[in-house]
Formats: C-alpha cells, structure tokens, sequence
C-alpha cells in the first residue's frame, strides 16, 4: 500500500503520478463537476495537471491518501471528495484507449489493474 501526502501545496500532476506508480494500467482525472456512480464524467470539467489542490477545492483539509489495491473504485472516488474536496474519476488503459471505470466501479483498484494489463498480453 502506498501512501500520499495530500494538501493544498500538492499538485494535480504529484497525485496522479503517484496513483499511476501503484497501478501502471490505471490513471485518475479531477473534475470539477462530480459524477453518480455508474456515471461518466465530462471532459469539459476536468482540470489540468498543473494546477495545485488550492486551486480547484473548497475543503482544505491535509492528511494522508491511501492507495491501496483492495479498495473499491467508487470507495477510493468517493473517499477522496469526502476527505480532500475534490472530484476524481479513476480511468483504465485498454490497448490504446483510456476508459472511464464507470460500469466497473465495483471492482476493486487491484481488479482494475488485471484487467488493463489483460489488453496488453
């Protein structure tokens, strides 16, 4: 398990790094509008990776983010906004395309992992 300090000092770009470092076959995206589960969110809102967490979030609390592979997508989608303020939706590679995780969100982070890495073999 892999942890990240989260603060407003944090850029979009460090989290998604470190995201992306524990799962190679998965990324996360902020957005401003938030989405239901089951829900796609639109590319419209999503924020750019230069921006730092001060910027996009009205809760602006500190703490430690958890990435951890046994937790459910939504969980970790919906942990983030309750415990840091801000919209993320994870995404997984298949081939050459990047899919929003939304009829899988259920899976777990791990299961997410498997199955991007499944399109590469």
């Amino acid at each position: 398990m892999n942890t990240l300090h989260i603060s407003d000092t944090t850029q979009l770009k460090e989290i998604k790094k470190a995201f992306n470092d524990k799962f190679s076959h998965l990324k996360i995206e902020f957005f401003a509008e938030e989405h239901e589960s089951g829900e796609a969110s639109t590319y419209k809102s999503m924020y750019d990776d230069e921006l730092y967490l001060k910027d996009i979030r009205t809760n602006h609390s500190e703490g430690d983010l958890s990435i951890d592979g046994h937790q459910k997508t939504s969980t970790f989608e919906s942990n983030f906004k309750e415990h840091f303020g801000v919209n993320v939706q994870v995404w997984r590679r298949a081939g050459n395309l990047w899919l929003q995780t939304t009829i899988t969100d259920k899976w777990t982070l791990s299961e997410q992992e498997k199955k991007g890495v499944e399109y590469d073999s």
